[in-house]
């Protein structure tokens, strides 16, 4: 039963809150003005009431004094019949007189009307008496009087003592009817009260439902629609059957709807493909491009900038940029952003040395984003760009610069200097003096020109100058560059080797820079090995791999020396340019770009420079070559802007 009246209670609570406040307060006032009004409307009628009660106790007392004043004699002399005859007249000439009973001292009615002692007897066998108070009649003056309900309404009874001679003989008893007036009046208003309230409740519930069909709920429904609409939903109808001013309002909201469906559809589909544009256009350019608000907030980011920063693996659009950034970074910009953000500034640019797992240089360059009125700012955007190789390239350039000055100051401060000498002196010195000079000057002058010569090379090499590839005969360009470091190996006591396998393949390549290249390892070998080593030159093909059945045979060449060998420290740098080995071991000149020309070549070539090597032991270089066949794997193309005169494999 708990349970029931909760399930109750919570429902009414429920019912009740969905009503608005307007609803609330005109129930509220309903229900005051009907309970004021049925409050006047009982008061009125008790009052009535209590007035026609009044009134008949009055007239029952009045009445009964009247009527025991003319009986009183005839009960003294028990002349019951003329008592009888006299009450039967005077009960028929009234209506207001209900019953009339006579009791004696002992309250035993002895008759009554309408009924009378014989029927009574006769009738029942019980005896009838009337109940009085112990000290009735008292001083005999004042009559009782007393009320009962009936279903006719409120009798009046009233006791009129029977007193002859201060004698006390009995009782009369007399029922006034209810003023029948005064009844059917309160009656009427009580009748038309309990109308009017039903009807003030009935015309509130009616109008409630009306209100609730006719303007509530479809207030509700534009309201909800109303809020979708301001969501962003907007396919958002209202479907009611309602004419009048709420069907057209009704009607024009979803015609609203429906246009903005339209424009979204209509707008999604320019900013999709505004958006993949820009998309596209800031994922290809080179440099990293970072999009956030006045908050630090990401907006967009690039895939160049991911990998910069190693966001590869991070999701930062929506964060702040600042906890994404590498700390070098973040020292540097945090500042200038929020000087920016608050319009102190428009630009900045910044260069910052990254020391990540890949060492970079990179510029930073911060600009502020405006509004179309150019009045405030929207953002900034930080643009990015590694320019690590740049960095790089100058600082080789500057190296480069360096070490030619450096290299062609020695051969001719020499030249200078005996010049200077022989002119100055020549006719103090001897003949075998002069002689001397000169062939220093012919050697400085042969010096300076394999260093020019070289950096011709490397710098042709470098600058992307078209070569022609054609099938090469490997053989034949072992056996020439033998053939020209013959005499020299026979001067310093060194045995060549050829070990050339037979019916060697043509390769692909370029005869005169393969010729270089074995040139420049050839004569480094003889250059480094002493007197009874061995320098060896080999040419074989190799077997493909199992696995590799698409991958083209090659041959390998191999240049072999018994020298003094290169130590691992400098194995790295061996192919840079400017670096000697002779710098370290303190032996003999050279220009440092014989093997930086050799990779550069190599890389001409597809292919690579590979070295074993052991101090004291002696040093392998070795490279593989294609084979050349009826489609040979290397090609020569045009020059393109991506591509510059570089042929591919």
């Amino acid at each position: 039963m708990l349970a029931l009246l909760t399930t109750i209670r919570e429902a009414i609570a429920n019912w009740w809150s969905e009503f608005t406040l307007q609803t609330k307060l005109l129930a509220v006032a309903t229900l005051v003005v009907s309970l004021v009004m049925s409050g006047l409307t009982f008061w009125a009628v008790n009052t009535i009431q209590q007035d026609a009660r009044m009134n008949d106790t009055r007239f029952g007392r009045d009445l009964g004094l009247l009527l025991a004043a003319n009986v009183a004699p005839l009960v003294a002399d028990q002349n019951l019949t003329e008592v009888a005859q006299f009450s039967q007249r005077f009960y028929s000439s009234t209506s207001s007189v209900r019953y009339m009973l006579y009791a004696d001292e002992t309250g035993k009615i002895f008759f009554g009307i309408p009924f009378w002692e014989p029927e009574v007897e006769n009738s029942l066998t019980i005896e009838r008496r009337i109940q009085l108070p112990e000290d009735y009649p008292g001083d005999g003056e004042k009559p009782m009087v007393r009320q009962h309900m009936t279903p006719d309404g409120a009798v009046t009874d009233v006791f009129i003592p029977l007193i002859v001679n201060k004698k006390y003989l009995g009782v009369l008893a007399i029922g006034i009817n209810p003023n029948q007036t005064a009844v059917i009046s309160t009656n009427f208003t009580r009748d038309v009260t309990i109308a009017v309230f039903i009807t003030i409740w009935v015309m509130v519930i009616l109008a409630g439902v009306i209100n609730a069909l006719t303007i509530t709920k479809p207030i509700k429904e534009l309201l909800v629609g109303v809020k979708q609409i301001a969501a962003g939903n907007f396919k958002q109808r209202i479907d009611l059957p309602l004419g009048g001013e709420l069907g057209e309002l009704i009607l024009n909201f979803n015609e609203m709807a429906e246009r903005l469906e339209s424009y979204e559809e209509q707008n999604i589909e320019e900013l999709t493909a505004e958006k993949a544009k820009l998309e596209t256009l800031v994922s290809t350019i080179a440099d990293g491009a970072v999009l956030i608000d006045n908050s630090m907030q990401v907006i967009l980011v690039n895939p160049t900038a991911r990998r910069i920063f190693g966001w590869e693996n991070d999701e930062v659009v929506g964060s702040n940029v600042l906890h994404h950034l590498p700390s070098a970074v973040q020292m540097e910009i945090a500042r200038p952003l929020y000087e920016m953000a608050a319009g102190e500034c428009e630009s900045a640019e910044f260069r910052i040395h990254l020391n990540q797992s890949i060492k970079r240089t990179i510029r930073i360059l911060l600009t502020t984003v405006l509004n179309l009125q150019r009045e405030s700012i929207k953002g900034i955007a930080i643009t990015v760009q590694d320019i690590t190789r740049e960095v790089e390239l100058n600082e080789a350039k500057s190296q480069f610069i360096s070490n030619v000055s450096h290299e062609l100051r020695t051969p001719l401060f020499n030249i200078k200097s005996f010049i200077e000498t022989l002119h100055d002196y020549g006719e103090d010195l001897s003949l075998e003096q002069r002689q001397d000079f000169l062939q220093t000057v012919n050697h400085e002058t042969d010096r300076l020109t394999r260093l020019v010569n070289d950096v011709l090379d490397l710098s042709k090499l470098e600058s992307g100058r078209n070569y022609n590839f054609d099938r090469v005969d490997l053989a034949q360009a072992i056996e020439q560059t033998l053939r020209t470091y013959q005499l020299n190996a026979r001067d310093k006591g060194i045995e060549l080797i050829q070990e050339v396998a037979p019916s060697l393949p043509f390769v692909v390549g370029n005869y005169d820079l393969l010729l270089q290249v074995l040139a420049n390892l050839v004569g480094n070998a003889l250059k480094f090995t002493q007197a009874g080593g061995q320098v060896a030159i080999r040419a074989y093909q190799l077997d493909p791999k199992p696995k590799s059945h698409n991958q083209s045979s090659q041959v390998r060449v191999e240049i072999s020396d018994t020298g003094i060998g290169i130590a691992q420290e400098d194995q790295q740098a061996i192919f840079d340019r400017f670096f000697r080995v002779e710098n370290r071991v303190h032996t003999l000149e050279g220009t440092g770009l014989g093997l930086s020309i050799v990779r550069n070549i190599m890389e001409r070539h597809r292919s690579k420079v590979h070295l074993v090597s052991e101090v004291g032991v002696g040093t392998t270089f070795w490279f593989d070559l294609t084979l050349f066949d009826e489609e040979p794997s290397i090609k020569v193309v045009e020059p393109t802007a991506e591509n510059p005169k570089i042929p591919t494999v």
